[in-house]
């Protein structure tokens, strides 16, 4: 008897070293798991296929003893076992950011490479062009420049400045309001020619408009806005990508809503006042740990001023119809205009 015992206490023992051997890689995939539910979509976002994030969980529920999911074709269920680790892993995962973070900035210097997320409009055609003139400043900072309609996690390290539409929540993170993108129908003056524009929202049935899906879009904005039950027969193209929309518009596909300052940097566009805009807030937001880092304070610093509603109108709460912007940003269009862009390339037809 005492040799059994002896033997399940060893066995015990071993087992218990084998739990604390378990990788980073696998407690990660598993938190990835618990927070999509789904083994394709957290191998996405991982950046493996999902049969090595499977081969994981499977060596990380061997080796703690127990089932972490239920899997059906529904997805994921967490079981028990799995929802009891999900705080401590997750306070371990906080903990892995922040060493990673004073990394980053623990030596002071203004070389190396920061990291910035923003929407793709405004990304392309309001932050390049002026990153060009930064980099010739700063030489020794790198800005790696993440032009995407998905939203990155500031906090969990997918980027180190974000310029977003929502306020985050996250206590351990940074964010103030830097201006208001306001949104306005648009077309080509070679579709108004051939099709006219509509004057009011009830003419907007005999056009078509080019409607943006993307992750950071509201996507019942448009029928919202347009004061429509539904956008069946309405839409012409659907595209994802707002450089999409813009060129669709150039080339007379429809009406599509633009920046109000697209004419005011050079889109050869015609805005269609027919009673309708929109506009949301933009928000940079960091980690607090980056407000002791030079080179992160100093691309901080450029992206408030650039976006500075008191220098450029186009970010003021009010909203300034886009031909008042024509005059009031000449400067911007001389120097930052969108002449000579692949994407607005093709002419105004």
């Amino acid at each position: 008897m005492q040799q059994v015992l002896h033997r399940g206490a060893a066995s015990t023992q071993r087992g218990s070293e084998d739990a604390l051997d378990a990788s980073w890689d696998d407690l990660k995939s598993f938190l990835a798991c618990a927070r999509h539910r789904s083994f394709r979509n957290a191998a996405d976002l991982l950046g493996v296929t999902s049969t090595t994030l499977m081969r994981r969980i499977d060596r990380l529920e061997e080796r703690i003893g127990c089932r972490l999911f239920l899997r059906d074709q529904s997805g994921l269920t967490i079981s028990e076992e799995g929802l009891a680790m999900i705080a401590d892993l997750t306070e371990m995962e906080r903990h892995a950011f922040n060493i990673f973070r004073h990394a980053q900035r623990s030596s002071g210097s203004t070389a190396g490479t920061v990291r910035v997320a923003v929407t793709e409009g405004p990304g392309n055609f309001w932050i390049l062009p002026r990153l060009i003139d930064f980099q010739k400043t700063y030489r020794r900072i790198t800005v790696d420049l993440r032009c995407t309609m998905e939203q990155a996690d500031v906090a969990r390290l997918e980027t180190d400045i974000a310029i977003q539409f929502e306020r985050p929540a996250n206590p351990d993170l940074i964010a103030a309001r830097i201006g208001r993108l306001h949104i306005y129908p648009f077309v080509s003056e070679g579709y108004r020619k051939l099709f006219g524009v509509p004057a009011s929202l009830a003419e907007l049935k005999d056009h078509r408009i080019i409607k943006q899906n993307a992750p950071q879009v509201d996507d019942t904005a448009y029928a919202r806005v347009l004061g429509l039950t539904s956008l069946e027969g309405v839409v012409g193209i659907k595209t994802n990508s707002s450089i999409g929309v813009l060129y669709a518009v150039e080339r007379g596909a429809g009406v599509g809503f633009l920046p109000t300052a697209s004419i005011a940097l050079g889109a050869p566009l015609v805005p269609v006042d027919m009673g309708v805009s929109h506009h949301t807030d933009l928000w940079i937001t960091y980690h607090k740990e980056f407000r002791s880092s030079e080179r992160h304070k100093i691309v901080i610093d450029w992206l408030r001023k650039i976006f500075d509603p008191t220098i450029h109108p186009c970010f003021r709460d009010e909203f300034i119809h886009p031909n008042e912007l024509v005059p009031m940003m000449k400067e911007t269009r001389e120097n930052f205009g969108l002449r000579g862009y692949a994407a607005t390339g093709p002419g105004s037809a």
